[in-house]
Order: C-alpha cells, then structure tokens, then sequence
C-alpha cells in the first residue's frame, strides 16, 4: 500500500511544480530571438551561408542585410581553401574576382537600430 501513497504523492507535487515555458523567462533580445525562431524565422540574424546563384550583372546573389554595409565572404571554388572578402553597400551591387556578382537586400532587423549620439 506504500507504493500507492506514494502515486498520489507524486501526482500531487508534480502539479504543483511545472517547467516553466522559456519564453516567459528569458527577456531583451534573446526573447526576441525565440519568438522569431517560433514564427517559422530561423535565421533572424542573417548569418547562415547563402548558396550563390547566378551571379550576373542583371540578376546578382541578394545578400539580406539590416545595415547600410556588410562584409561578404565568397569562396570562389569548391576546391580553395580560402575565401574573398568584400564590403558590400547599398545600391552599389559588386563583382567578386571569381566573376559572380554581389546586392545588398534591405531586410528588417529585430531589435530597434541603436541611435548614437
């Protein structure tokens, strides 16, 4: 008969002590940060690899950026083990030494832009 004092022991102190849900913990931008993983954006800042695409002058690889300029790594051949660097800025697509060219996409960023006084 112990064994079923202790079941509803159990039943009743697990009621009493739940996990909480982590969005109610965390605060700034990390809560920011799961509710944009929880609306389906898994990438909400932007730092994943971008497969390149055609790379033309009329149709260059968009890159997604919350900022005016952003540094763009290209690694030109599967087969470097290096890679190419280049600012990029807005309105001003780039070409790569590699031949493919390069856009800046203005995306939306979310936390509020820091004002510098």
């Amino acid at each position: 008969m112990s064994w079923l004092r202790y079941a509803s022991f159990r039943r009743v102190f697990s009621r009493l002590y739940a996990m909480f849900d982590p969005i109610d913990l965390v605060t700034g931008l990390e809560k920011r940060e799961l509710t944009a993983h929880l609306a389906g954006n898994c990438d909400p800042f932007y730092i994943r690899p971008i497969k390149k695409g055609p790379g033309t002058f009329r149709r260059p690889n968009l890159i997604p950026s919350v900022n005016p300029c952003r540094l763009v790594a290209c690694s030109c051949s599967p087969f470097d083990h290096h890679v190419e660097f280049m600012w990029l800025f807005n309105d001003r697509p780039k070409r790569c030494g590699c031949g493919h060219w390069f856009e800046l996409c203005p995306v939306t960023a979310i936390t509020p832009p820091h004002h510098v006084k």
